[in-house]
């Protein structure tokens, strides 16, 4: 099974997107590191860059209306292995879009590999790695295996 080394990203519902982004830059002193539209969502990085990440989701968000997330820090070999581990435990691994899946993707603006999983309440839990390429927000959330392709076409 996959060993979670930390806590490294939390996700809350928010009723104001814009008053709680100037709350968690301006009062906490978070630095913002991306924003969407659909959904309407605003991460930040917690400390340095890829060590910790705080989500916010504006009304919910398609999948945090009503559950936790929770993602968990792993090394990137765990995170590459996960989806075998988990299914071993009668798990099923989920992609990005709550679909299931037999690898991670990788979210392009972190860059991260991520592969997302359910406990037995039905939260949305998560394994994520930060990888040393550099971001790609432009490319979004892709498999791992098409982020592999495109990062070869890039040297």
């Amino acid at each position: 099974m996959v060993s979670a080394e930390r806590l490294f990203e939390a996700h809350v519902a928010v009723a104001d997107l814009k008053a709680s982004v100037a709350f968690y830059r301006d009062v906490i002193g978070l630095q913002l590191a991306h924003t969407t539209v659909r959904p309407n969502a605003a991460f930040f990085w917690i400390g340095a860059r890829g060590r910790a990440m705080l989500g916010l989701w504006e009304n919910g968000g398609a999948v945090h209306q009503k559950q936790v997330h929770l993602a968990f820090a792993a090394a990137i070999d765990d995170v590459m292995t996960a989806p075998h581990s988990l299914r071993s435990a009668g798990i099923t691994p989920l992609d990005f879009n709550g679909n299931p899946t037999d690898a991670p993707v990788v979210l392009g603006w972190m860059p991260a590999a991520s592969i997302y999983f359910r406990d037995p309440d039905g939260h949305l839990l998560e394994y994520v790695a930060m990888l040393p390429d550099l971001p790609r927000p432009e490319w979004g959330v892709v498999s791992w295996y098409a982020w592999q392709v495109r990062q070869r076409g890039r040297t």
